[in-house]
């Protein structure tokens, strides 16, 4: 080890108030890397007096909450495992989550909390099993206060935008949906029969199956991008049960990840997430392309803050190939409440000037940009109306 190296690592392990002692002695700036693992460091072991105990249960609006969470969803990329484990336990110490995590029915007693979610998500592997459940169960509290947020007008968005037929006036006993027609004939129950004596049946209409929409949705996974998962992922799980879309979800950290097939509930989808790590996010949308089969009927969303750690030149190019043939591609910087979210500014603006949306969106409208995006409206002006609150990339 050179004397340098010495001096860096003595800097990282005395913090940044150690800094101007460095400096006197001649040390070097630390690097961009350096910058992260002392950022990370900081949140961890420096304000002993934050916790994510008190946010949780003031709401949410704690100062430490998100900003933990990011840098605990950033130590993969940062340390080695070994090194992530000792600091994962350390700021589950250091930090108020000990006893959540130990006693369950503390976690009962909160209020739902997105940052706190993110939090149980990111470190799910060190939750113990008697206490499973209960993080289980937090989750799934949030999750149903989303659903409540977005299912209707997702639905009524999709049907406003696609405004055909679901079902076919030709009857054919192998396209039944006999779901729909239960449902539709529950006034007609006989009790002396014990059944239901449908006045009407239902069929599929197997034309609007095979030309349905396509979805694709592919979520940055890093730790800063919780809300955004939480949000993308309910949503992605309405999509998912309506029979005119056809939807996708894929997670990418620097490896993919499909989840598709978590779609059924949204709490298996959100566990199946791996927060933190770093960004590979060309390799992601690589993986994407393979997935359109119409072009013309394929919705490609990217959820991200750019902070890409693979090849930036080939996400730009990837995503150009994807608007030239055809797809519509949409890029959602964050889906939040409130503020500016932080993203790469640079390659945001680069997304901008190919003529691809790319702005951060407020929850609640997400339904109307989905139905815009459905009817293949411009998004400029709603882009537009919501730059002010969330950030937009022009």
């Amino acid at each position: 080890m050179t004397g340098q190296e010495r001096q860096t690592r003595w800097r990282l392990i005395l913090g940044a108030e150690s800094q101007p002692d460095f400096a006197q002695m001649g040390a070097a700036p630390l690097s961009q890397e350096e910058l992260l693992i002392d950022g990370a460091l900081a949140a961890i072991y420096g304000r002993p007096e934050e916790s994510f105990q008190a946010a949780g249960q003031g709401g949410g609006h704690g100062p430490s909450a998100p900003h933990i969470a990011k840098w605990l969803g950033d130590l993969r990329s940062l340390f080695d495992p070994e090194i992530v484990a000792v600091v994962q336990n350390d700021a589950i110490a250091r930090k108020g989550l000990k006893q959540l995590l130990l006693e369950p029915e503390l976690l009962e007693g909160l209020e739902p909390d997105l940052n706190l979610a993110s939090t149980l998500l990111i470190l799910k592997d060190q939750i113990p099993k008697k206490s499973k459940e209960a993080a289980r169960n937090f989750i799934r509290k949030l999750v149903e206060q989303i659903n409540r947020l977005l299912e209707e007008d997702v639905r009524r968005a999709v049907t406003a935008a696609l405004n055909r037929r679901a079902h076919a006036p030709l009857p054919s006993a192998a396209a039944i949906d006999f779901s729909y027609t239960i449902r539709r004939n529950l006034h007609n129950y006989r009790p002396e029969l014990g059944t239901i004596v449908p006045e009407r049946v239902w069929f599929f209409d197997r034309s609007s199956r095979t030309n349905r929409w396509h979805v694709i949705l592919d979520i940055d996974q890093s730790g800063s991008m919780g809300p955004s998962i939480f949000y993308s992922s309910v949503m992605a799980c309405i999509l998912a049960s309506m029979t005119a879309v056809r939807t996708h979800v894929v997670a990418f950290d620097t490896q993919i990840m499909d989840l598709t097939p978590l779609c059924a509930d949204p709490v298996d989808l959100l566990f199946g997430f791996q927060m933190g790590g770093g960004t590979d996010i060309a390799k992601s949308i690589a993986y994407c392309q393979g997935l359109v089969e119409e072009p013309a009927k394929t919705i490609f969303f990217l959820i991200s803050d750019l902070e890409e750690g693979g090849n930036r030149a080939a996400l730009l190019r990837r995503l150009e190939e994807l608007k030239h043939s055809g797809v519509t591609v949409v890029v959602l910087l964050a889906i939040a409440d409130g503020g500016k979210p932080y993203y790469d500014a640079q390659t945001a603006q680069r997304i901008a000037g190919m003529e691809i949306p790319c702005f951060a969106c407020a929850p609640d409208r997400l339904p109307e940009l989905l139905e815009r995006v459905l009817k293949k409206q411009d998004l400029a002006e709603f882009a537009a109306r919501h730059s002010g609150k969330q950030g937009l990339a022009q």
